[in-house]
Parts: C-alpha cells; structure tokens; sequence
C-alpha cells in the first residue's frame, strides 16, 4: 500500500472511531454535582428531530456491526451476544405496528418512561435514552424500573427478566436487561439526568428522588453505578453515540468520559458486583450483590443532669415535605459546629459523610431544618433549608445526631430496614425531652402528615 494511501486509510479509521471533537468538554473542569452542571450546559442544547426522526436516526446509530454483524436491528432486549439470536429485525421493515409476541417487530423503547415527562419535547424524541427493542419485551418492561430482579415472573427469550425487585430499598416490580448491556442502560440514565437537568426535579418516577442534583434514589444510584462499573463502554456504545452527535448535535459525556460518573455520583456502596458478561439464552448470571458489612456506631452517654441537645421532631411529609427540628435543652447557648446530622439509607450500609449546621442555639431554643423545595407551612422564627441528601430521607433510613462523630441520638433503628415512621410527624414528648440512641416510637407523639407547627 502507498504511504499516501495508508495516511487516507488511518484517517478515515480515527474518524470513523473518534469520540468528542477536540475542545468540545473544555468547560466540564469541576466535581461532584458542579461538573454534573457544566455538562448540562454543554448538552442540553440539541436538535429536536421529532418522534418521527428516530427511525431515521436508527438507521445509523443502532445496526449490528458488533455481534451477528448481519446489519439488523441491535436491540438490548433481543440480542444473544454469546450465540444465535432468537429473532432479528431487519432495519425499517419490521418496525411497530401491531404485535403479540415477540419478533413481531421493534419499536422505541423510552428507557425513562414518556409519562414521566408526560411525553414533551424534546425528551420525547432524544435518541440517547431511546434505543429500539422488541414491541413485546418493550411493552412487558412498560414503565416499571429497572433494577435487578429476586423473583422473575416473565422472562424474555434473550433473558431479559421482570419481577419483584432485589434492590435494597425498594420493593416494587423491576426489569432487568441481560449484563451485556446493563452498563449503557445506567449511561442512558446518567444522561438524562444530567441533559435535563434543569426539569427533572418536577418529574414523579420510583427510581428518582424529586432533586436536580442526585435526581436518584439512594437505592437505584447504587445500582446505577454498580452496572455502570461491571459493564464498561464498549465499541457498540461510540459507535451510537457518534452516530446521534452527528443527527442531534450532541453527546452522552458518560461515553465518551466513563469516569465523570464516579466525578459526580461517587462510587456504589457495596463490596462485589458480579462483572462477568456471559450470557445465554433465557438465563442472566447475574449473582446477589453482597451486603456491606458495617459496624455499629461509636456511642456517647448523654449528660442528662445538665440537659443535651437532640431531636425533637421528625417530619416525613408528602414528596419534599422533609424536616428535621433540634432542640437546645441545656441551659447554655449551643454552638452546633461540633454536631453533624447523618443518614443510613435504607437501615444497611455505613452512615452518610454527614450534615453540618451552621448555627447557635440558645438555651431551649429550637432550630428547623427543611428540605430546600419543602412546601411545610411552618412557624419557626429559626429556619434553614439545606440541599443535602440527609434531608432526603423516607421512613426506613435511620437518621443519627453526633456528638464530636459519636452518636448522641437516633430516628429509626441503624442496621434496620424496616420502615419507622412514614408519612407521618413524630414529636418528641416532653416526658422524654431528652437525647437516646435507642429509638422508640412509644416516646414521641404521633401527628398527622405534613403537621408542622
């Protein structure tokens, strides 16, 4: 071959494969949720092509170079990457239509579902988080999360599964894709979280918690991130998401820079996921995650002779309706610096890096501590909203007040899962107006949803 000729071959080789134009992540300089914004502000700006437009954009995006190589369909919920397919698709001929069993046809397969976001634009057309699948397996996966299933109560013929969840922390009805693809589903998410940041917040779906931040639950982050570690970027994933730059005129950064997930979300807090990626048909080999083994907290003595600072309402109220009040019962003004608020979410894990509050008390004084987008009509002359993830508790996750990193009182029971206190206001009775690591609900008065006063 000439050198001229091998020059043009190279060329058209790093084209063809190449990721984000030079410059265009210039601006995602920062950390943690800031850099989840700079994102934003890079992505969100991007063509509507229309509903229509996506069986265009499959055209490109979703044929099979990678496991048949047959340029069918490439469907997540049909392809049998380690032997035959049961079905394929032949692109633009087999689309829905009418179905009743599977291979009927594929259709566009909203990974978060349209009622979420009640079928708007531009959500409703964005080729990153709508991939084709099979009519049947998309109609079977409706708008259930997904998750990894205990349980299965349907299986698809690749191996796809729905059924009871085995998420610590939720308890509904999920659907799980086979591991080879389980790590573009969590990039899919990923990036819709942080595309549409901006909206999110106001979106109502079991895996998210009602913030623009951390958008999802405790529960499904982990999750999240656990598939987006066992199941790294592959070719199959640059190849789509060059392909819908060129249609939409943006990117899933989450491709073409895996490690701004863990940048963001920081990593899953478990110990083993199961990595491998062999799969047959009508059998998944994902394994149950081991639990984190954790260690029970570091305890201080309450000084009761002189009174203690501690919880004195707990409110856990309809969506961001969250508040915690602390109650200085000593007779000395109280520099809340040395104490932080921690949660363990869902009763397993470790506790939270914590809350610290900035504030002083003085004696008896009370301070209210409210989730940011809290609609509580409360009367507490001493008040702070605060975006943090211990204000984004439900009522199985043991919420503990430390002393100098020493627990000093608790909500809940830590390393227990079971549900202490939902939709409900506690209030702490005055008979025992005093701080314990040893929770009972027989100790607090028990008021009506939303009670804030």
């Amino acid at each position: 071959m000439k050198p001229r000729l091998i020059l043009v071959t190279l060329l058209s080789f790093f084209l063809a494969n190449s990721q984000a134009p030079a410059g265009y992540y210039n601006t995602a300089t920062g950390s943690g949720y800031t850099l989840k914004t700079q994102l934003h502000k890079i992505i969100s700006k991007h063509k509507d092509l229309g509903y229509g437009g996506l069986w265009q954009t499959y055209k490109t995006s979703d044929i099979d170079d990678f496991y048949e190589k047959d340029q069918s369909v490439l469907d997540m919920y049909s392809e049998n990457p380690r032997g035959k397919d049961p079905y394929i698709f032949k692109m633009g001929s087999n689309q829905c239509g009418i179905y009743s069993a599977e291979g009927d046809c594929y259709n566009r397969e909203h990974i978060i579902p349209q009622s979420v976001f009640n079928s708007a634009a531009p959500m409703v057309s964005d080729a990153h988080f709508i991939p084709p699948t099979d009519g049947k397996v998309n109609g079977k996966r409706s708008n259930f999360p997904h998750g990894n299933v205990a349980s299965a109560k349907w299986t698809s013929e690749n191996g796809s599964k729905l059924g009871s969840s085995a998420i610590n922390g939720y308890k509904g009805i999920v659907f799980e894709p086979i591991n080879e693809f389980k790590g573009d589903i969590a990039r899919m998410y990923f990036y819709f979280a942080t595309c549409y940041e901006n909206k999110v917040a106001g979106y109502n779906y079991d895996m998210f918690n009602g913030t623009n931040h951390q958008v999802f639950t405790e529960a499904f982050k982990n999750m999240l991130l656990q598939w987006h570690k066992m199941d790294p970027v592959s070719e199959r994933e640059k190849k789509r998401n060059n392909a819908i730059y060129k249609r939409q005129g943006n990117r899933n950064p989450f491709i073409d820079h895996p490690e701004f997930v863990e940048k963001i979300w920081g990593k899953a807090s478990v110990v083993k996921t199961n990595t491998s990626k062999k799969t047959t048909i009508n059998q998944t080999n994902t394994k149950s995650i081991q639990k984190t083994k954790t260690s029970p907290p570091i305890i201080a003595t309450p000084n009761n002779t002189t009174g203690n600072v501690y919880f004195s309402a707990y409110i856990e109220g309809s969506g961001n309706n969250k508040a915690l009040i602390i109650t200085n019962g000593t007779s000395k003004s109280i520099d809340l610096g040395n104490y932080t608020i921690k949660k363990q979410t869902n009763g397993k894990g470790g506790w939270s890096n914590g809350l610290k509050v900035k504030s002083k008390l003085a004696p008896n004084q009370s301070l209210i501590i409210l989730h940011p987008k809290s609609q509580l009509n409360c009367s507490y002359s001493n008040s702070l909203r605060l975006e943090s993830t211990e204000l984004e508790f439900n009522g199985n996750d043991p919420i503990g007040l430390f002393l100098n990193d020493k627990l000093i009182d608790c909500l809940g029971t830590f390393n227990d899962a079971k549900i202490f206190s939902e939709n409900e206001t506690l209030k702490r009775k005055k008979s025992n107006a005093i701080p314990s690591t040893n929770f009972n609900k027989s100790n607090w008065e028990i008021l009506p949803i939303n009670t804030c006063k």
